[in-house]
């Protein structure tokens, strides 16, 4: 896929690679795509990626409800 921007002055101060890690992040927070598409988008791998997402303060999604029910869930398939 080939992407074109505008030849805009306020695009000027970016790389490439910071515009796809952009790209990538908007895309994961809106939930548009999974985190290893997104790191696919950014270049990197899901380690680095993950990285990118703590530091912009972007959630993986998994939340406290989420662990509750992974838990109920090994409790009744372990008989606990």
């Amino acid at each position: 896929m080939t992407l074109t921007l505008p030849d805009d002055p306020a695009l000027t101060r970016f790389r490439a690679d910071e515009l796809l890690m952009e790209l990538a992040c908007g895309l994961y927070a809106a939930r548009h795509i999974s985190r290893g598409a997104a790191a696919r988008v950014a270049g990197v791998d899901e380690d680095a990626f993950e990285s990118e997402l703590a530091r912009r303060g972007i959630s993986n999604g998994y939340t406290p409800d989420d662990l509750r029910a992974d838990l109920a869930a090994l409790d009744r398939l372990l008989g606990e």
